[in-house]
């Protein structure tokens, strides 16, 4: 199915942080966007909210780090817009990079697996849960996607790094 709108999860789906030991990057310069993404993301004709022709586009991801006192909400931001930047290669629309800054054990009603950054982002350009995909790697953002009702695939499978150079946390977890 063609999907009018692919929303992308950011930390282990377009970047990994270049630090040791560190889950996701609390400055520029630690993080580096996984091989290929840039030449993937080359291949659609993107449009943003109220644009037409062309496939939507949205980040959605929680930054607990804001939270738990590491970056700024500013830093968080900035990073992820950054991200956006290097991956896509033009600016993000106003909107359609969403973050969560809450600490992971807040409660809070924005946090993956909730769907409410991934439902802002299809409420921008208008569109049916059904029309969507969510791109992520890990299962609060699987749950996310079913949460919102829209189509799921694991980064991996997305951006084909099954091959040589995948990196471990985006293999796709064994299934029951």
């Amino acid at each position: 199915m063609d999907h009018g709108l692919i929303i992308f999860d950011a930390d282990g789906t377009l970047r990994y942080c270049s630090v040791e030991g560190q889950p996701c990057p609390n400055r520029d310069g630690e993080w580096e966007l996984y091989p290929g993404v840039a030449e993937k993301l080359s291949e659609f004709e993107w449009r943003g909210p109220g644009e037409d022709g062309g496939t939507g586009y949205g980040i959605a991801s929680n930054q607990g780090g804001v939270g738990a006192g590491y970056f700024s909400l500013d830093t968080a931001r900035e990073l992820l817009e950054d991200t956006f930047r290097r991956a896509f290669g033009f600016d993000p629309a106003p909107g359609t990079v969403q973050l969560c800054p809450h600490h992971p054990r807040s409660g809070c009603g924005c946090r993956k697996p909730s769907p409410l950054m991934i439902n802002r982002i299809i409420d921008l350009y208008g569109l049916e849960p059904r029309e969507v995909l969510f791109v992520g790697d890990s299962e609060d953002d699987r749950a996310a996607a079913d949460n919102a009702g829209c189509d799921f695939q694991w980064a991996n499978r997305f951006f084909r790094r099954e091959s040589e150079g995948s990196h471990p946390e985006n293999i796709e977890p064994e299934r029951p």
